[in-house]
């Protein structure tokens, strides 16, 4: 495989600095990378959030700090940090970088200074467009899904195909650290995880209606499980309150799980109800039955692709997508999607067999 490349390609650079759930879906665009060129070390350069998924994937041989980059959301830019960062990725002596990132407006520049041999990615409107390279660079698909629309570059550069499905890959030390988090996990019959966290407050549907539906998967005979990050912790708190207010009990695994440990509750749990947010991909690689609540974000590109597994809830608002951290007006879109909504995905997505759930669900 060459891609138009003169000589061998030994090492790889990927820039994909986004989170979580934005690497899971870049996955099937890696593996045909990995495909092509078996014997080159492929590093991704990436944001913390994505440096443990990428430790168990074999298509990638190295994370590399992203320090940022002007204009870039997603991570504070360290300006300071940035000529000794591309002194360093330039002295790797990298024979192709490839822009996974999006249309390439701020970040085809940035792949042109990393010094690579040869360069390929996305180009849209007021992209560059280096001219040594523009063979390699593909139109970025403003429709679709981000893995088909990942996965279009592949295409583009000819690399063997593998599929578009996404993987998260678990062992039994997963389930181990799962039973020290929650003792009683092995002997509950059914549970449902309910995460009310996400990255950005305008992507949240509200505290108060994820108390609801809980309350409703409670009184379905399900164990009711809290997941989230030590950053969500204050809103899993909130949560919690309300569940006892309604004399709800309730898991509270927030913080307590490690990314894998997570995959391993989420792959035994009857259901996750959960914003648009990594964990609705995760539970997408691991085939969970899920109701995501899309507030703000483009369910087209973002929501997981079979509609039949996943039930995705998104209402209309002309602001869709939202650019906003903080929702500037009345948060519309998560207003307009009831608990009774909700409700309604969260029993078509059940069986209407009675759940009996033990005692040590709670411990």
């Amino acid at each position: 495989m060459s891609a138009g490349l003169d000589g061998p390609v030994q090492r790889i650079v990927v820039l994909r600095a986004l989170m979580l759930g934005d690497m899971l879906c870049a996955l099937p665009a890696l593996r045909p990378i990995r495909r092509a060129w078996p014997r080159a070390h492929i590093a991704v350069l990436g944001l913390p959030a994505s440096r443990e998924l990428l430790s168990r994937m074999e298509c990638v041989d190295q994370w590399l700090a992203f320090p940022g980059w002007p204009g870039l959301p997603e991570h504070p830019v360290d300006v300071r940090a940035l000529p000794g960062f591309l002194r360093a990725m330039q002295d790797c002596r990298w024979d192709l970088a490839i822009q996974l990132h999006g249309s390439g407006q701020l970040t085809n520049p940035l792949v042109q200074l990393l010094g690579a041999r040869a360069t390929a990615g996305f180009y849209g409107p007021g992209a560059l467009l280096p001219p040594a390279d523009a063979a390699r660079y593909c139109p970025w698909p403003e429709q679709g899904h981000e893995t088909q629309r990942l996965l279009a570059l592949c295409r583009h550069l000819g690399l063997p195909f593998e599929g578009d499905d996404l993987e998260f890959p678990l062992r039994l030390e997963d389930d181990a650290a799962l039973r020290t988090a929650w003792p009683g996990w092995e002997g509950c019959a059914g549970y449902a995880c309910v995460h009310a966290g996400a990255q950005l407050p305008s992507r949240r549907w509200p505290v108060a209606r994820f108390a609801a539906v809980a309350e409703a998967l409670h009184d379905m005979g399900l164990a009711v499980v809290l997941t989230g990050t030590s950053a969500e912790r204050a809103l899993a708190d909130e949560l919690a309150a309300r569940l006892a207010a309604r004399s709800v009990p309730s898991i509270d695994l927030v913080g307590r799980t490690t990314l894998w440990s997570l995959g391993a509750l989420l792959r035994r749990a009857r259901l996750l109800v959960c914003n648009d947010t990594g964990v609705s991909h995760i539970a997408a690689a691991l085939r969970v039955p899920s109701v995501v609540l899309s507030c703000g974000s483009d369910a087209a590109r973002w929501a997981p692709p079979d509609r039949a597994l996943h039930r995705v809830l998104a209402m209309p608002a002309p602001c869709r997508p939202c650019a906003h951290a903080v929702c500037p007006t009345k948060h519309e879109c998560a207003d307009a999607l009831t608990v009774d909504m909700v409700l309604s995905a969260v029993h078509g997505q059940l069986s209407t067999k009675e759940i009996s759930c033990p005692a040590a669900c709670a411990s």
